[in-house]
């Protein structure tokens, strides 16, 4: 019986086989891109803020503040006044403080884009501008061989060239 279990788990065993399998691939690419030129504005508007203590303002007169516009395109103005001690030879604290703020443009002013290019801002009090956009010479090319060429171009360009070999052994 020994011998027979004995043989029988032999038989049970998996052959012993060598495999391997080898994969090799290459891979070679360009990616070219131009960005956009852009913008961003914010309009900020008018503001005037005071604040003290043992202040007053001349008769007859307000405090500062702001004016109403002339027009619905202009920006508020600052309203000048004279101040005064209100008790003579005391302390005394005073702090004014104004932002001109920005006209309203007409629709389709501010900004104009040539050949890629932003030529002009947005008259605003917050502009981030990217400027680009221009091919130029930009190319990029891959021959039968496998040769990568990678030509810089304008303002506002990538260009990548890559290889890949990659070897798998299982």
């Amino acid at each position: 019986m020994k011998k027979f279990l004995a043989i029988v788990m032999l038989l049970m065993t998996a052959p012993l086989t060598a495999k391997a399998d080898l994969v090799h691939k290459l891979s070679t690419s360009t990616q070219l891109s131009v960005d956009a030129a852009a913008t961003q504005s914010t309009r900020i508007g008018s503001t005037y803020s005071s604040s003290g203590n043992n202040i007053s303002v001349v008769t007859d007169a307000d405090f500062g503040g702001l004016t109403a516009p002339g027009s619905v395109t202009a920006s508020a103005t600052m309203i000048q006044t004279n101040y005064e001690l209100t008790t003579p030879g005391s302390a005394y604290s005073f702090s004014e403080s104004f932002t001109y703020g920005d006209a309203v443009n007409p629709i389709g002013s501010g900004v104009d884009v040539a050949a890629g290019v932003v030529a002009d801002m947005p008259a605003f009090g917050e502009v981030t501008t990217s400027s680009g956009g221009v091919a130029g010479t930009l190319a990029g090319t891959i021959t039968s061989a496998g040769v990568m060429t990678v030509t810089a171009g304008g303002a506002g360009t990538d260009a990548i060239g890559q290889f890949v070999s990659e070897l798998t052994v299982n």
